[in-house]
């Protein structure tokens, strides 16, 4: 029983609790890894490409050449400013999803129940702790009602432990921790209620509480590296090291063929900066962060970012029911009770339609112990939809002259467990000498309680499935009477009464059925499993429209081994009466079967299976704090039709990164081909570090901004779940990237053959071949230069749009237009006809402004290469793009 005081307790005042947030500060454990403005700055300039652009800079002051050194270091400047902000994006977007799901603690203030951010308790404020929930700070129990908290964080203990309050109390809101303190009616922070409820007064928050003072920064995101991030550092290690065997055999080439070492070193950095895909780098870093924030908006959180790797590939998704493929919205619907001249005859058992129930044709008084008792066996200030229900009927249909009890006060209760699915609340009323109680839950656990006989099982069981087979979920009241302050053990020790069965109703949500038909199209098995009648699971199965399959019931899987039950999995549609431990099962007979899985879940007890999953999916609405921390998305709405429009999103993101690696892959061919081939060849140099970071101006927002702007792929749910141990980056994928690379390569060969024509280097080759009339202009080099630039940047233009298209839909992908794409490829243009044209930029960049004539073959040239690319994208999808056929 509850201490009297806890009737009158008021908790701190609103004042006071802002006044000591403001002077011990937020209750959070300090984030060690949350980088500092600086430390981001120096962590960038390690990175090898600022590297290698800071060493060209100071060469060129080396070499005395001051305009092209300061020239530099403003492109240098430009691309750490740009990598600065899209860096911070993405630290932004995780830091707005870590401010999203940070839990919520329930306290007293001013003698009101408040939910607030648990980062706002202050030391003095009064806990109100309920299953599921995480204890937001240190504490001593003034309450406790059954209650067990899972301390295995700071003890290593996964046995629960059992809480009981102080004796005696006192009552102020004093920190101070009474003599009598004693292990037991403490609680800490960062721990989780497995059972029952209580009340605790916050003693320690922050840095202050026991979680703190060891050091666990539980706030902190420590992530492994996903496979997609270790196969892309593999894939730059290697080439970093082909280019540093590279740039070591071109200094000594040039060095030895000239004699002049540092512009060698000069030309050897170019080559390096050209061919080292350092953007991948960037993608994996803002794709994720960046697609966490899209899903937040789409009523998904993601709690941890690599799980969006992987959520576009589930193969099979495990839903709960209630609240996710209905609306949780119950409402009592029908009502059967005993005859009272021959219970045991279903034929004669009474039946009302709720809706029916107006002031002028009221509830029959049959019914009344059955509603009554039903709201005696649900919580006093009911969360539990069907709990609800019941007492709304309550308030509806039973007046006080129609009711048997009156205030009364709980004094025992019994919670749900795997082995009795039934609650169980002791009451002690004024008028009543006995101590009352009711019990509500499954049917079958109801029946053992009030040790029906066989006969009468039959006839009930009967009942609920007619019930059920109308998509009613149907629970079972019972009630009987105590004598005694020493409560039994077990609620198997009362002498029940069965009373009768309640059907409810929770309608389907209106979007379910096209949600679960996108699943069926995108190659995505659909379980439902949940913990109601069978009969009642098909028909709302049926509603939601899955696919017939056969049906799992709790009883039969723990009948069977794990090979049959893997084998049983693949056909299966519904699994009913399941228990939360059961989750696990199932899960990890999906992965044996080799499925990628995604699994809801909501209570205490889902936690294991939230966490084997691959992609564990909480309830944000009516979860506990124990799934939410171990899930890897959070559901704010609770609503399977969210659960696949994130399916459809981490398709869209790992598509889009793909369009996006393979496109820094091809322009990476081109870039080191002009840097390479003049070298090779000894011809002048065409490729500077400065038109290096130059070019790093245009592919860093194209390969991160413009491909993840880009919409899905219209037949992104039409395709099956992709493999996951395939590499993102695959041989056919590379040789795609290389054959679009070596497109544009040779068309800026073309342009190079065709000015070095017009600027008459090979004149005497042409006059041989009466080809003379061919010159058209004498060029310079830095305008032959500028043709190549031209070139390539248009030849980049038809990279970005033959990427973001893929094979065969090039004139289908412009009808659906990524305006960031549009925009990053005119300003590229714009800015590379400004570096031609004006001085200060041409200069240093040893360009000169170019004829209409040339400056129109350059663009032919690059435009030449975009039509390359797309016959090249054409033929592949033609030749290896095979339809896979879905499950």
């Amino acid at each position: 029983m509850a201490p009297d005081h806890l009737n009158t307790a008021q908790g701190l005042t609103t004042t006071q609790a802002s006044r000591r947030l403001k002077q011990d500060g937020p209750n959070e454990i300090e984030q060690g890894m949350r980088r500092s403005v600086w430390r981001r700055l120096v962590d960038m300039l390690r990175q090898p490409m600022f590297a290698l652009l800071v060493l060209a800079a100071l060469l060129y002051v080396l070499l005395g050449d001051l305009t092209e050194g300061l020239t530099l270091a403003v492109f240098v400047l430009a691309v750490l400013v740009l990598s600065f902000y899209q860096e911070g994006q993405s630290e932004a977007a995780i830091e707005a999803l870590r401010q999203l799901t940070q839990p919520l603690a329930r306290v007293l203030r001013d003698g009101q129940t408040l939910q607030i951010p648990a980062r706002e308790v202050v030391v003095g404020d009064w806990l109100l702790l309920s299953e599921g929930d995480r204890v937001a700070a240190d504490g001593w129990l003034l309450a406790a009602n059954n209650l067990q908290i899972d301390e295995s964080l700071l003890t290593g203990e996964s046995v629960p432990t059992d809480k009981s309050p102080l004796e005696r109390p006192s009552v102020s809101s004093s920190p101070d921790k009474p003599e009598q303190l004693t292990p037991a009616s403490c609680v800490h922070g960062g721990t989780f209620v497995v059972r029952g409820s209580g009340q605790a007064q916050v003693t320690a928050t922050g840095m202050r509480s026991q979680i703190g003072q060891i050091g666990l920064a539980l706030a902190q995101v420590q992530q492994a590296e996903t496979p997609l991030q270790q196969q892309t550092a593999r894939l730059v290690k290697v080439l970093a090291s082909l280019v540093g065997v590279l740039c070591a055999v071109m200094i000594m080439t040039l060095g030895l063929r000239t004699g002049e070492w540092l512009p060698a070193v000069l030309a050897s950095i170019a080559l390096a900066m050209s061919i080292l895909p350092e953007e991948y780098s960037v993608v994996l870093t803002l794709f994720p962060a960046m697609g966490a924030r899209r899903l937040a908006r789409e009523g998904v959180l993601t709690r941890h970012i690599n799980a969006i790797e992987t959520l576009g590939a589930t193969s099979v998704l495990c839903t709960d029911k209630t609240g996710t493929l209905t609306q949780n919205r119950m409402t009592v619907t029908a009502l059967s009770v005993p005859n009272s001249r021959n219970p045991t005859d279903s034929s004669e058992v009474l039946r009302w339609n709720t809706s029916l129930a107006t002031a002028s044709n009221p509830i029959s008084v049959d019914f009344h112990s059955l509603i009554e008792h039903a709201i005696l066996a649900s919580a006093p200030s009911p969360f539990d939809p069907m709990e609800t229900a019941f007492h709304t009927l309550g308030k509806s249909q039973l007046s006080d002259t129609d009711r048997q009890f009156g205030a009364g006060q709980l004094v025992q209760s019994y919670a749900l467990s795997p082995s009795l699915k039934a609650m169980s609340h002791v009451w002690q009323f004024e008028q009543e000498e006995d101590l009352v109680v009711s019990a509500k839950g499954a049917p079958e656990a109801i029946m053992d309680l009030c040790h029906l006989t066989s006969a009468e099982r039959a006839n009930w069981l009967e009942r609920v499935a007619h019930m059920a087979a109308q998509g009613l979920r149907v629970l079972a009241v019972a009630r009987s009477r105590f004598v005694g302050v020493n409560y039994p053990e077990s609620p198997h020790d009362f002498v029940f009464e069965w009373l009768g069965l309640i059907g409810l109703t929770d309608p389907l949500r209106p979007e379910i059925p096209q949600a679960v038909a996108d699943c069926q199209s995108a190659g995505i098995q659909v379980i439902l499993i949940t913990g109601d009648y069978p009969v009642t699971a098909c028909e709302i199965a049926r509603q939601a429209g899955l696919p017939e399959g056969s049906t799992l019931t709790g009883a039969e899987l723990d009948g069977l081994e794990d090979v049959e039950l893997r084998a049983r999995l693949d056909h299966v549609t519904v699994c009913a009466r399941i228990s939360p431990h059961q989750k696990l099962r199932i899960v990890q007979a999906l992965q044996a079967n080799g499925e990628v899985v995604a699994m809801t879940g909501d209570g205490v007890n889902d936690a294991p299976a939230l966490k084997a999953a691959h992609v564990g999916i909480a309830m944000g609405a009516r979860g506990t704090d124990v799934a939410r921390e171990s899930a890897d998305l959070v559901l704010v709405d609770d609503n399977f039709a969210s659960i696949v429009r994130g399916i459809r999103l981490g398709r869209r993101i790992f598509g889009n990164l793909q369009k996006s690696m393979q496109y820094i892959f091809a322009i990476h061919i081109p870039i080191a081909g002009i840097a390479l081939v003049p070298m090779v060849m000894g011809w002048p140099a065409v490729m500077l570090p400065l038109h290096v970071a130059l070019l790093e101006l245009v592919i860093d927002p194209a390969c991160s901004l413009a491909f993840e702007s880009e919409p899905e792929d219209s037949d992104v749910m039409q395709r099956p779940p992709r493999d996951t141990h395939a590499p993102l980056f695959g041989a056919q994928a590379i040789g795609l990237a290389m054959g679009q690379g070596l497109c544009v390569l040779a068309s800026v060969a073309l342009t190079y053959f065709l000015a070095q024509t017009w600027s008459g280097t090979w004149a005497p080759w042409l006059s041989d071949l009466g080809a003379e009339n061919m010159r058209m202009a004498i060029l310079s080099e830095a305008q032959i230069r500028a043709m190549v630039f031209i070139t390539l940047i248009t030849g980049n233009a038809a990279l970005i749009l033959s990427n973001r298209a893929g094979g065969g839909k090039f004139w289908r992908s412009l009808r659906t237009p990524n305006f960031m794409a549009y925009g990053v490829i005119g300003m590229a243009l714009a800015f590379l006809m400004l570096a031609i044209h004006w001085p200060w930029l041409a200069v240093p960049l040893k360009f000169e402004p170019l004829p209409l004539w040339p400056m129109l073959v350059a663009a032919a040239s690059g435009l030449l290469s975009g039509v390359s690319v797309a016959v090249l994208h054409w033929t592949a999808a033609a030749w290896t793009l095979q339809p896979q056929p879905l499950r």
